[in-house]
């Protein structure tokens, strides 16, 4: 899948997903994972960098363009130049990692459900534990806080499957 995009993914992005996926986190957060079928990164990956590279932005740029960021004059999805969705939720926002943000560090992009782009210059780890603590790493008023626990749902690897909820620590533990 690396191969193909031209770029790693965060090794910390690799590594929940290979323990925790195919899951959906506190209701909304979906982690998939590249060795299943149903729940296939790599063919998410390449689903959504398909539609994303199809929309037609308004006559300016979408709202916090990320070229700038990235060094490029295009706005490309799904390689090493690009932004590469690598998770998304069922509120509409899809995150994205950019190999070549960050001043080559890499970086995060969450694109809200609105097409505007918002940069978190941050580990993908880190971004999900604030993402669970409830600050807004989603763009303005997208916080997502749940008191508790972390709920983990995996997601059915079959259609008459109906996997339950299982619990981690809750935030701040």
């Amino acid at each position: 899948m690396e191969r193909t995009l031209g770029s790693s993914l965060l090794a910390e992005f690799k590594e929940l997903v290979d323990v925790y996926a195919p899951v959906e986190i506190n209701g909304h957060l979906h982690l998939m994972h590249p060795a299943t079928r149903r729940w296939n990164l790599a063919e998410k990956i390449r689903s959504t960098s398909e539609a994303w590279s199809q929309v037609e932005w308004e006559e300016d740029e979408p709202e916090g363009d990320p070229r700038e960021s990235l060094g490029v004059p295009e706005l490309r999805f799904g390689d090493s130049d690009g932004l590469i969705p690598v998770a998304s939720t069922n509120r509409g926002e899809t995150i994205f990692y950019a190999s070549k943000g960050g001043q080559g560090a890499g970086t995060l992009f969450v694109e809200n459900g609105e097409g505007e782009f918002f940069e978190y210059s941050m580990g993908f780890a880190e971004w999900l534990w604030r993402w669970l603590i409830g600050e807004e790493v989603t763009g303005p008023g997208g916080a997502a806080y749940y008191p508790g626990p972390v709920a983990l749902r995996d997601l059915p690897m079959t259609q008459e499957e109906r996997p339950e909820v299982r619990y981690g620590p809750a935030p701040g533990v």
